[in-house]
């Protein structure tokens, strides 16, 4: 799976337009500050992480959901059984349950939602999850039935996420601008640059436990407008503030709840593993061992970060600490680079508008130069981005968070992904990984994996993204860390 945590830039003479001094909303309501504006609001068609923040599991809903634990919950599907073989699950849905727009909800189209995503046009960011899947049939109105060709440790899991949302035929050539659910909240408007906001679904069946009426997005990437918006009462709530420098200054004012988590967001300095000099594994063991992780973290997250060595959360039960593999050492990468006649050589380093990657890619340059490297930092747009680095592979490194779950199997995407990787492996290692029905046999394989994509030095494994969250006192329901892109809104109240 690939989402990307992206920050575009909002300017506080535009805040200041927006915002009005002492503006924050009463209790059913709520504003709630985001780093991140999408391009589209189809968490089925495009890789933004902000999309699923918004709208999974409040405007679209899946069969399945996850709670804070990342424990398999129902949502669109009450209950479902697995044969004995592991190959072919029986979904029982929710009854009564209608779209937005009135269509009514039923076997059709989950069935329908399954073959767009599979479709061989697809346009699913992470359409690699159905890769499994053999077909999707319908005994009855109520029943789906889907078989894998293969088994998946991860299935379940992977259908709670926004690219298995459940949409309708009638609407979903419109959801990239008018989304259309079957979730708690219904959209209701969207100013571009400005804000998004929801309103309460009074068809939904369980909207007697929905606390809130009215929620209100507002996309503030800039740390001091974010702060000022927060000091003046006109944020209720910032689940990613974007400024770990600015927590102390919450921390102290009564006003405020701090609460900082982790995400499952590994940053990583990605190198074009297609092209040279990064197809020569030297290069990229040169790159680790010219990276300091310590100095990286204090600044470009203020010391509010955990180092990783390879790709995968540390709060995770397979954690391996591979941090020390290669150690800081900028004389001996310098030597590096010299053996592969490197010395001296420009590569460009193009980095998406948000704080951790452009403050981690201007300490990156320095020590890459103290490694004899001009590294030439390019900051571009976020839609710059995701069309020359993630869809053309045009970059020879990048500094991106990646922040869906589970997501060691984007190495197994071949030489197409944007990391220009393939190993065939590593390929067979990740299927084993993703059949693998034992826990403890699938943890010692997720220990491999991390040691062989360290051992390859794949890319420069950097830190884990934290989830810095700042609240209005009165806020309540809000997840601390995030197993998920998606942050359900039907539990959060405002007192």
């Amino acid at each position: 799976m690939a989402r990307f945590n992206a920050l575009p830039i909002l300017s506080v003479s535009l805040l200041a337009l927006t915002l009005g001094a002492g503006a924050a909303l009463a209790s059913g309501q709520i504003v709630i500050g985001l780093q991140q504006e999408p391009t589209t609001l189809d968490p089925t068609a495009d890789a933004t992480a902000s999309i699923d923040g918004m709208l999974t599991h409040n405007v679209f809903e899946s069969l399945t959901t996850v709670d804070e634990s990342g424990a398999v919950l129902p949502a669109l599907a009450t209950g479902w059984t697995v044969s004995d073989d592991g190959l072919t699950y029986t979904f029982t849905l929710a009854s009564g349950v209608t779209f937005h727009d009135g269509t009514t909800f039923d076997s059709a189209d989950v069935v329908f939602s399954f073959d767009r995503a599979m479709a061989d046009d697809s346009v699913n960011p992470s359409k690699g999850i159905f890769a499994p899947i053999a077909s999707v049939t319908a005994p009855d109105a109520a029943t789906v039935q889907i078989t894998l060709s293969k088994k998946d440790a991860f299935f379940l899991f992977n259908m709670a996420q926004g690219d298995a949302s459940i949409v309708a035929p009638e609407s979903a050539d419109t959801n990239t601008t008018k989304p259309v659910g079957t979730g708690p909240f219904r959209y209701d408007a969207w100013t571009r640059g400005d804000r998004l906001i929801l309103v309460r679904n009074p068809d939904y069946r369980d909207a007697g436990d929905v606390s809130l009426g009215r929620v209100e997005f507002r996309f503030i990437a800039d740390a001091a407008a974010a702060t000022a918006a927060m000091m003046a009462g006109e944020i209720d709530a910032f689940p990613g503030f974007p400024a770990p420098e600015l927590l102390t200054q919450f921390q102290a004012d009564p006003r405020f709840n701090v609460v900082v988590g982790s995400t499952e967001g590994e940053v990583i300095l990605a190198m074009n593993n297609a092209k040279p000099p990064f197809d020569n594994i030297e290069v990229r063991r040169a790159v680790s061992t010219a990276i300091d992780r310590d100095a990286l973290i204090d600044g470009a997250m203020y010391g509010q970060a955990v180092p990783i060595g390879s790709f995968y959360p540390p709060h995770g039960p397979a954690y391996v600490d591979l941090t020390g593999v290669y150690p800081h050492d900028a004389d001996k990468a310098r030597a590096m680079f010299d053996a592969e006649g490197l010395t001296g050589t420009t590569m460009t380093l193009r980095v998406p508008p948000f704080p951790y990657a452009m403050r981690s890619g201007e300490i990156i340059q320095a020590q890459l130069a103290d490694a004899g490297i001009d590294a030439r930092l390019e900051n571009v747009e976020w839609g710059f981005w995701l069309d020359e680095v993630y869809k053309k592979k045009n970059y020879d490194m990048t500094v991106i968070a990646h922040t869906s779950p589970n997501d060691l199997g984007n190495f197994a995407r071949g030489p197409d992904y944007f990391y220009g990787y393939s190993d065939a492996e590593y390929d067979a290692l990740w299927t084993r990984i993703r059949e693998e029905a034992d826990p403890e046999v699938r943890t010692a394989l997720l220990q491999d994996a991390q040691r062989y994509l360290t051992d390859q030095a794949v890319h420069g494994f950097l830190f884990q993204l934290p989830r810095l969250g700042v609240y209005r006192a009165g806020v309540e329901g809000f997840w601390q860390s995030s197993p998920v892109l998606f942050q359900p809104l039907k539990d959060v109240s405002v007192n």
